[in-house]
């Protein structure tokens, strides 16, 4: 449970302080929105350091199947885009590759 717990920490970290960024430059928000957006994309790049997998590159793979589910959710919760099913379907098969990735019995 702590593994998932921190991927989706991760993930809202990064998508969270992506937005922000975006809002600033993008939407002309004020500066402190790039500040603190840029402030959570740097403990995006901590969260995943928690984790306690002994591969890098596993453990920011795996992430990156977690991230287009979470990105798929905040479209539709904040931006409210509708996913179709294809956005469905595509972020299922990412949670299923991450599962794989992760869990399987190694040797």
């Amino acid at each position: 449970m702590l593994a998932i717990f921190l991927f989706i920490l991760a993930g809202l970290a990064e998508i969270g302080g992506g937005y922000l960024v975006w809002l600033w430059l993008r939407e002309s928000k004020p500066l402190w929105y790039g500040i603190v957006g840029s402030l959570i994309l740097v403990s995006y790049g901590i969260i995943p350091t928690l984790q306690n997998f002994p591969s890098f590159g596993r453990v920011y793979a795996a992430y990156g199947g977690v991230f287009i589910a979470l990105a798929v959710l905040w479209g539709w919760w904040i931006d409210k885009k509708t996913p179709d099913m294809y956005d469905w379907i595509g972020a299922m098969v990412c949670i299923v590759g991450v599962s794989i990735m992760l869990w399987a019995p190694r040797h």
